[in-house]
């Protein structure tokens, strides 16, 4: 049997960290800082657009995923697909996984490209779909999934909210088909991508998201006069809905996978609020050892923040080689992701 396995993992954020006091004094707004670091995590965070730098969706991409593929000493020759999973795409069309795919190959290839868009949930949805393609399909020897972020884009002037947790950032992840071999099926010690589940309820669409420039509400002059575009907050998050979603998805995945939770290693959640992950974590039964948060050194970076905090733990030596990891993420919409890999 065949195994989609994480081979390497790559990140990139632009520019120098911007510390809640810089961002304050960039953007003109206020906060507490206390209180947010102390609820949220977020102390510190990268901005392109607050750097001065000309960068954005395509090459965060571009960069993280190079990262990943020199580690690995793997040629972008030998990819054959390409999948950006964002919702901050470099333009609505054509696809960023495109773009990709052409800055690093170079030009046409017998390859596959697209984007996946699960708001925050995009890099968790991707990477399953792309492993099970993967495991079956005997060409496909490597495959690219790349978590974006360029939600600082979006945000209007003066939006205390969107810029006080909105950041830059790309984590990829470069997957390997390798065969499973008896002696590790004997000894259970064979890597790669395992299970997943998910969860959508489209009906909660208008909280939280870019509502204009798709088909439905076209950038206008009086759209921009009004300031009805970029990132808008139409409702208020239920601040206990991860609370609530997160212990029985992490639940219902073990029980699909057959897999007690005691076997797990470490835990990796989308990067908000570190105070929620505290409480689901405390829900599990587990220590905060246990897990890895990011969010203070990088802010929220949507559907980057996972492969990021990955990267993190791999770099670090949190996680190791063999250890049972699960991947949870939330996006707005709703859209709810977990899966199940041994690294």
């Amino acid at each position: 049997m065949a195994r989609s396995v994480i081979k390497s993992t790559g990140i990139y954020v632009p520019g120098e960290a911007i510390d809640n006091g810089r961002l304050m004094k960039l953007t003109g707004i206020e906060f507490d800082a206390v209180k947010h670091e102390a609820k949220l995590g977020i102390a510190s965070r990268h901005i392109a657009r607050l750097s001065g730098l000309k960068e954005s969706s395509a090459d965060f991409a571009e960069k993280a995923a190079r990262a990943a593929l020199e580690k690995a000493r793997v040629q972008p020759g030998e990819v054959g697909l390409f999948v950006v999973a964002t919702d901050t795409p470099e333009y609505i069309s054509p696809a960023t996984g495109i773009l990709l795919q052409g800055r690093l190959q170079g030009g046409e290839y017998e390859s596959r490209a697209f984007d996946l868009g699960a708001s925050c949930a995009s890099f968790v949805t991707a990477l399953d779909m792309v492993a099970r393609l993967q495991i079956s399909d005997p060409g496909l020897r490597y495959a690219l999934v790349v978590g974006i972020y360029n939600m600082p884009a979006y945000i209007r002037d003066g939006d205390a909210f969107g810029w006080s947790i909105f950041a830059d950032g790309a984590g990829a992840v470069l997957l390997e088909r390798a065969e499973e071999t008896g002696e590790t099926r004997r000894h259970g010690l064979a890597s790669g991508y395992l299970e997943a589940v998910f969860r959508a309820d489209g009906t909660q669409w208008d909280y939280v998201g870019v509502y204009a420039g798709g088909t439905k509400k076209p950038v206008t002059k009086e759209l921009l006069e009004q300031g009805k575009y970029g990132l808008e907050l139409l409702q208020r998050l239920p601040g206990d809905r991860n609370v609530k979603l997160w212990p029985p998805l992490v639940r219902r995945l073990l029980e699909k996978a057959d897999i007690p939770q005691s076997a797990v290693a470490h835990y990796f959640f989308t990067q908000i609020n570190r105070s929620v992950i505290v409480q689901v974590m405390e829900l599990l039964g587990e220590p905060m050892e246990k897990t890895t948060t990011v969010m203070e050194k990088y802010g929220y970076t949507g559907s980057a923040c996972i492969p990021m905090a990955l990267h993190e733990a791999l770099s670090s030596g949190r996680v190791r080689k063999g250890d049972l990891v699960v991947l949870v993420a939330s996006g707005a919409g709703l859209a709810v992701g977990a899966s199940l890999i041994r690294l």
